[in-house]
């Protein structure tokens, strides 16, 4: 049986990140040069000489060519794969979470190099927080030690019944407050600790209306709450009383303690990730709403697992998330609290998304937690549900066309008016502007006729879509419960899965080359009046195709043989006629996906068929902009590796990525 220690536990390391900072450019210098990059990096990642540099597989991405550079004269490293790039204070904080304070302290004792002196007022400053560190640590050897006495033994009997056996309440230091209003305070002043130091670590109760301060947790299940570092630095408590309010207690915000910068158990889920500790980490972090939650995730395989403290998601617990993954996993109950809780924390992250920074949703079956899950299915339960993850721009998408009927022009401009409202929101140029054309592929694919009305199907009240290829997901009769079937592709019940809804015209068979290159001729030679709107358009664009190439040489042939006439429309229709282009849309016609055939009809809205082919060549120009420039990039970068150029080089790839990867998905079922 543990006994209650009565030595206070001695903090000599001083936790440079817990407080603003500077380090001096020459204390930083100095710590590179006495640190190559291969050293530091080559502690992760095997590298072989290559010239000059050293190279080696990415220690970001799986890969089997080495595809990832080190070069000490430069002090740099470069990770063609992921597109990152830094040195080692960035390829310690990417690898191993660590802050920016963090990294410099412990590179600083490698190199041997000493930091800044503090300033008076900072060491008294850090005296406190060390004499408060230690006092939060003496209350959390006694909460556990009572855990184990005859007053903690109803304690253990409710964790028994949850499953928190004797080795979870070791891993996550379960201890139990008990009844009495003065029992920790006793065992601490015993201990030689001042009544105004426990206030100060808000472990007791005080105020001008208190004649005498009292314990803040009585009667509760503690959950300890540790800082980056694995110290604990408040309390988390869960009342035994089913009368007490509140049920979850936390400490107050104290010197050590600020709930809306901290995450519980991110300590052991940093570790997780970047493989420093427990290795059964398939997913990135994953953010439940509670204790419980976490710690049943713990036990189903996921140690990754945090919570927020009694807030909801803060742009502070983004910075820390994003420090650590790409894109952590908002964990949520499927009920209607849930969903809210959601889209509050999609509200939170949307200003804040930068190039590769993002947030993934999980909905859980409704009026389910994980600990239901894990009870009631096992690990693999929950696993399997993890697995379903919800991309933000499809979370995004879902609230806004739950809002309200889309039948209507007036309520699907009134649907495009808020999303552009809420994408301006995006403070970052580049992520907004791929939201904003991935917005506007979906609003489009609205229209009538785009899809096809025979499509579309509403189950028949509002917001619940049933195999809706606009992006929704689709909802089951389980009320809340949204299947997918990952990222691109179809899920396994065949329905459209987020990832693969950006169609916004039709396509045709899946043998033909080029989609959007043969949709825009297919749509000019079936309605040449519109050439003499978009002729000096078609004139500006490339095609790769060769089919599309001839067929736009041809439209521009016509423009250009009847330019002076005075009725214009009439006489492109006439000189397409007789250049033969009417045959090669019959064609055309006939390799069309079926429901797709409507643009090609002489008696198609022209409104409409207009509105997609000017989408179909604005984003034909913007590809062929974009490839322009990656040849240039690339070009340059073959000249020089320099910094500047590898920057470009990734950006333009990515750019190109989004706008083909996006084409390439809308097409499966429409070749």
């Amino acid at each position: 049986m543990p006994v209650f220690q009565a030595e206070a536990v001695v903090v000599s390391a001083i936790n440079f990140c817990d407080r603003p900072m500077r380090f001096p450019p020459s204390i930083l210098d100095e710590i590179r040069a006495r640190l190559p990059v291969s050293a530091v990096v080559g502690r992760r990642v095997r590298l072989m000489k290559a010239g000059r540099e050293w190279k080696g597989l990415s220690p970001f991405n799986a890969e089997k060519t080495a595809s990832f550079f080190v070069n000490d004269d430069k002090q740099r490293y470069f990770d063609f794969s992921s597109g990152r790039n830094g040195d080692i204070f960035n390829f310690v904080m990417e690898t191993e979470g660590l802050s920016f304070g963090e990294a410099v302290e412990r590179l600083a004792a490698e190199a041997g190099v000493s930091l800044p002196r503090e300033t008076p007022e900072d060491a008294r400053r850090e005296e406190k927080r060390q004499g408060l560190h230690e006092i939060v640590e003496l209350a959390a050897r006694w909460f556990e030690y009572e855990l184990t006495t005859e007053r903690g033994a109803r304690a253990r009997d409710y964790l028994d019944r949850r499953g928190l056996g004797p080795d979870v309440r070791r891993r996550f230091r379960l201890g139990y407050a008990p009844a009495g209003r003065h029992e920790l305070q006793n065992a601490l002043a015993a201990k030689g600790v001042s009544v105004e130091a426990m206030i100060d670590a808000g472990l007791l109760i005080a105020g001008q209306d208190i004649p005498t301060p009292y314990d803040r947790f009585r009667d509760r299940v503690i959950f300890p709450i540790c800082d980056a570092r694995g110290r604990p630095v408040a309390f988390g408590g869960r009342a035994m009383a089913a009368d007490v309010q509140p049920k979850y207690l936390n400490s107050p915000e104290t010197p050590l303690f600020h709930k809306g910068a901290l995450l519980y158990n991110f300590h052991n889920a940093r570790k997780a990730v970047h493989g420093g500790g427990d290795a059964r980490a398939p997913f990135p972090i994953i953010v439940a709403e509670g204790y419980v939650d976490v710690i049943a995730l713990d036990m189903a395989g996921a140690p990754q697992a945090v919570a927020t403290l009694g807030t909801a998601m803060t742009p502070d617990h983004l910075a820390l998330l994003w420090r650590s993954v790409d894109a952590p996993v908002l964990c949520f109950d499927g009920d209607r609290a849930g969903r809210r809780a959601a889209f509050r924390a999609l509200d939170v992250a949307l200003p804040l998304l930068a190039p590769g920074k993002s947030v993934n949703f999980v909905l859980l079956p409704e009026g389910q937690d994980p600990d239901d899950l894990l009870r009631a299915g096992g690990p693999e339960a929950v696993l399997a549900a993890l697995g379903v993850q919800v991309p933000l721009i499809d979370m995004l998408w879902t609230r806004e066309t739950e809002a309200g009927a889309l039948d209507t022009p007036d309520q699907r401009a009134a649907l495009e008016h808020r999303l552009r409202d809420v994408v301006f929101r995006i403070q970052d140029e580049t992520v907004r502007r791929h939201y904003r054309a991935e917005i506007d592929m979906r609003v489009a694919a609205l229209m009538p006729g785009a899809q096809g009305r025979d499509e579309r199907a509403f189950s028949g009240r509002r917001g619940n879509w049933q195999g809706n290829p606009q992006g929704g997901w689709r909802q089951g009769s389980g009320g809340g419960r949204f299947q997918s079937g990952g990222r691109g592709g179809r899920g396994a019940a065949g329905q459209i899965s987020p990832g693969a809804s950006l169609a916004a015209h039709p396509g045709f068979a899946a043998s033909a080359e080029f989609p959007r290159e043969m949709l825009i001729v297919a749509l000019l030679i079936a309605h040449p009046d519109l050439l003499a709107d978009h002729g000096e358009e078609l004139a500006a664009l490339e095609f790769r195709g060769p089919e599309a190439r001839r067929a736009a040489a041809g439209l521009l042939d016509c423009i250009a043989a009847h330019g002076a006439d005075q009725d214009y429309s009439v006489a492109l229709r006439r000189a397409v006629q007789d250049a033969g282009l009417l045959a090669r849309l019959d064609g055309l016609r006939k390799r069309m996906a079926a429901g797709a055939a409507w643009a090609l009809a002489p008696e198609a809205d022209r409104i409409d068929v207009e509105g997609m082919l000017r989408q179909a060549m604005t984003l034909q120009s913007r590809s062929g902009a974009l490839h322009s420039e990656l040849a240039a990039a690339e070009r340059a970068f073959a000249e020089e590796e320099s910094e500047a150029n590898f920057s470009w080089l990734c950006d333009v790839k990515a750019r190109l990525t989004t706008l083909e990867g996006a084409e390439a998905q809308a097409d499966e079922g429409r070749w």
